[in-house]
């Protein structure tokens, strides 16, 4: 059951942490970037196998989140593998090297649309080059067709006004189904006065049939999926009974019968139990979980993580996370949407050990779960910090000689001021955030879960990261010790407008919208309070040299300004407030300045960076002696290519 590496250069099991190099792949505007695993040694056997059953559960879902973000992304995935395997022409031509991009792309995205922008995105090797390779390997040339047509599933997930969601997204949740009978379907099954609602349509496609009815094909062992999730399974039990302790078995046996029974009651049971085991040190998430690939905010797609506590960074979460009623009571919004008693409030900081599903090879940096709203009011939630993730973006950075920092920071006082805070409040931002910021506030009695409906996620994103930003500024960080000057929050201002004004947008061609919920979400904040403090000059936009530049003129009232807009959010989430919250999405968060567009992206092609960023995970590795596995032990994954083909060989199910 050993992992192995197909290639010999894509693992090295000798490389000294001082040689560590980080970056490892650059290729469009994406990097591929590795992360390291403090302490493994100070691991017992029975952790390494508990984490090692916990991996392989995850990575056996990977076939699962290419086939949801769209049908023939898997045929064509698997096309391009087996192409790399048996090509045996010129490897150093132009049309192989513009090939194996596009392959590298795909890899990337789990799939043939940009993982975050989520358009399609095309070969710049020319058509009759690729039909050669795809007859050469004996593929389906018919794929080819789907590669290179623009009008072929132009998104992943479309998000826009006058048309079907639906039908304008390419992702394979629903099929045959429009917008209006799916919506139909899933608002008939509510009931708003249901203390425990159930997230409906989580885990299944919506799909019409022959005779007109719809049909939920659920994700089972048995159904959807089946192969997929009964490997899942397998792996889980294999976990459950090398557990650290009965918390872990409790739960681990929940989830299961949930893969098995498809019950979202089930799901919500395994919530449950998994939100109140705070003590272990090894932990996972596994499911079909966030709703941002759904045009309508349902469907669930799978992600898989798992995870063990650092003990040290812990400290600050857990002070957090004690003075989480404090937080709740001092919240700029309306008293009637505040949690009279915060609940269940869990944080810690983490190491990861295994991306899988959504989560990679691009994951985010903070997590926190579950998401039904009842939940967290009832139990609570847990919050995580990814330590080992953010270091590893911050080493890469620090490889490289150009900065956007230097590029697009107005004076030397805030490239100092990013270097000596920025770090600590970056990651306060995500403790507030995913600590507090999700768990906070609460819906109004009667106010149903997906009220938002399409906008629900870029204005939750929008809501945490308000809870964050306006809490940076409190003099409460300073006295529980978290910041140790009162004037470090303007690092993490300076940076937040920067981005989501103006930097943010090197990830998006000319001439696109901004679609992605995270990246709205800071598009939203930032546009409305330009727009709201213009009259006092809040944030200055100033031209040097033929550049613009964003700078804070007045960092209290920025905080109003933010303080103003997380209680008119808050209030929007609690009432369900679809109009309200549509209007703040359409005219905040979506277009794009031209104009600025263009600069930016011209300035940031020449500091030759890359704007998006995602990983190779570590492989663990069982060591054998006399047939006996005595040992795991970490290698580290030097070849992108090379773990793509051997997870597709190894872990492919569908």
């Amino acid at each position: 059951m050993a992992i192995v590496c197909i290639l010999a250069s894509s693992c090295d099991r000798t490389q000294a942490p001082s040689e560590f190099r980080y970056s490892l792949d650059e290729f469009a505007d994406l990097e591929v970037i590795r992360y390291q695993i403090p302490d493994w040694e100070n691991l017992s056997f029975g952790q390494k196998q508990y984490i090692y059953y916990l991996s392989e559960a995850a990575k056996y879902g990977r076939d699962i989140i290419w086939e949801q973000n769209y049908h023939y992304n898997l045929p064509i995935r698997k096309a391009l593998e087996k192409i790399i395997r048996t090509y045996s022409g010129d490897k150093q031509s132009k049309e192989w090297q513009d090939f194996m991009v596009y392959a590298k792309r795909v890899f990337f995205s789990n799939g043939i649309h940009h993982h975050y922008g989520e358009h399609k995105f095309f070969p710049d090797c020319p058509r009759e080059f690729m039909e050669s390779l795809f007859s050469a390997a004996g593929c389906d040339k018919s794929l080819v067709e789907i590669i290179y047509n623009p009008q072929i599933a132009p998104f992943r997930r479309y998000q826009g006004e006058g048309v079907d969601l639906i039908k304008a997204s390419a992702n394979h949740l629903y099929e045959g189904v429009s917008q209006k009978e799916a919506e139909a379907f899933y608002n008939a099954m509510e009931d708003p006065n249901d203390p425990e609602p159930v997230s409906y349509g989580l885990n299944s496609r919506l799909v019409k049939r022959p005779d007109g009815t719809l049909e939920e094909l659920k994700y089972t062992t048995g159904g959807l999926y089946g192969k997929a999730l009964s490997k899942i399974v397998e792996n889980l039990e294999a976990a459950a009974a090398v557990a650290e302790n009965d918390a872990q078995r409790k739960y681990i046996a929940e989830l299961v019968d949930y893969y098995r029974t498809g019950d979202l009651k089930t799901w919500d049971k395994y919530n449950i139990s998994w939100v109140n085991d705070t003590l272990s040190a090894v932990d996972f998430i596994n499911g079909f979980i966030e709703v941002y690939g759904d045009p309508l905010g349902f469907k669930g797609n799978f992600e898989a993580m798992v995870n063990v506590r650092d003990e040290d960074a812990s400290q600050r979460t857990v002070t957090i996370s004690e003075n989480a009623q404090w937080f709740e009571d001092h919240s700029p919004v309306d008293p009637r949407f505040r949690k009279a008693k915060v609940k269940g409030i869990s944080a810690k900081v983490i190491n990861a050990l295994c991306l899988a599903g959504d989560t990679y090879p691009s994951t985010a940096i903070g997590i926190n779960l579950p998401n039904a709203d009842w939940i967290r009011k009832e139990h609570g939630s847990k919050s995580v910090t990814i330590a080992n993730i953010t270091e590893a973006y911050d080493k890469a950075a620090n490889e490289k000689e150009n900065s956007v920092l230097k590029e697009f920071a107005w004076d030397e006082a805030e490239i100092e001021r990013a270097k000596e805070f920025e770090y600590i409040t970056d990651n306060l931002h995500t403790d507030l955030h995913e600590c507090l910021g999700h768990g906070s506030g609460q819906l109004l009695e009667g106010t149903p879960s997906n009220a938002l409906k399409e906008y629900s996620s870029t204005l939750e994103e929008a809501r945490a990261d308000l809870f964050a930003l306006w809490y940076l500024a409190d003099p409460k960080l300073v006295e529980l010790g978290l910041l140790d000057n009162p004037d470090a929050y303007k690092a993490q201002y300076d940076s937040y407008i920067r981005n989501g004004i103006f930097t943010q947008f090197t990830r998006i061609e000319l001439g696109k919208q901004n679609t992605e919920a995270h990246m709205q979400n800071r598009k939203l904040i930032a546009d409305w309070c330009f727009e709201q403090g213009a009259a006092q000059n809040v944030i200055e936009k100033r031209r040097r040299g033929g550049k613009t530049y964003f700078v804070i003129n007045d960092y209290q009232a920025l905080r109003n300004l933010f303080g103003r807009l997380l209680a008119e959010i808050q209030r929007i989430k609690s009432e369900g407030d679809y109009a309200a919250g549509k209007a703040l999405v359409e005219k905040y968060a979506v277009n794009i300045d031209p104009e600025l567009h263009r600069e930016v992206l011209e300035r940031y092609a020449a500091l030759q960076l890359k704007p998006y960023r995602g990983f190779v995970n570590p492989d663990i590795v069982p060591v054998v002696k006399n047939g006996k596995v005595i040992d795991y032990r970490i290698d580290y994954c030097t070849d992108f290519v090379a773990q793509q083909l051997e997870y597709g060989e190894k872990y492919s199910t569908l």
